[in-house]
């Protein structure tokens, strides 16, 4: 009991110290609804080099990665957001301190969880399909932690992890 309530006052300050910036949580869920659905058309579609903008750099290489290894077996993929989303919650706020010195130097992560309705299809080379079915929509529960710098001028939110179910 007393973990969780350690673990609940971190979240509201870290929330406190984000909304000194101007933060709205119905704003930051529009943006981050965005991201996903940017993010995992980018993914489907296999480009890279726009993935790097909204991304961390570790996350980059292991989305990199997942996209290499998913063209070794399909040719191409076809994927599309059902909007609106069924529903948005953040999971966990925490604060990521860069100097011990200056605890103005954070990072804010914010773990949201995305409950949506998605079409998906992969084809082979020759464009049979071989996954999936785009017509019809399925329920997906994924789990997504987005970092922001709050001391950096003009930082923006970018995905860095992702929490398998």
């Amino acid at each position: 009991m007393f973990l969780f309530f350690i673990f609940q006052l971190k979240n509201a300050y870290a929330i406190a110290k984000l909304r000194k910036t101007g933060y709205s949580k119905q704003k930051f869920y529009k943006e981050a609804v965005e991201l996903y659905r940017e993010i995992n058309t980018l993914i489907s579609n296999g480009d890279k080099n726009a993935l790097r903008k909204a991304v961390t750099e570790r996350m980059y290489s292991t989305l990199k990665n997942e996209i290499k290894q998913r063209e070794s077996i399909w040719n191409e993929v076809y994927w599309e957001l059902i909007q609106p989303i069924v529903k948005i919650r953040t999971l966990r706020a925490r604060l990521i301190g860069v100097d011990r010195n200056d605890t103005n130097k954070v990072f804010i992560q914010l773990t949201l969880e995305f409950l949506s309705k998605q079409k998906f299809e992969a084809y082979d080379s020759n464009g049979n399909v071989v996954s999936g079915d785009k017509s019809k929509e399925v329920l997906v529960k994924d789990i997504w932690v987005f970092e922001k710098s709050l001391f950096h001028p003009g930082s923006y939110w970018r995905l860095c992890g992702r929490i398998s179910l």
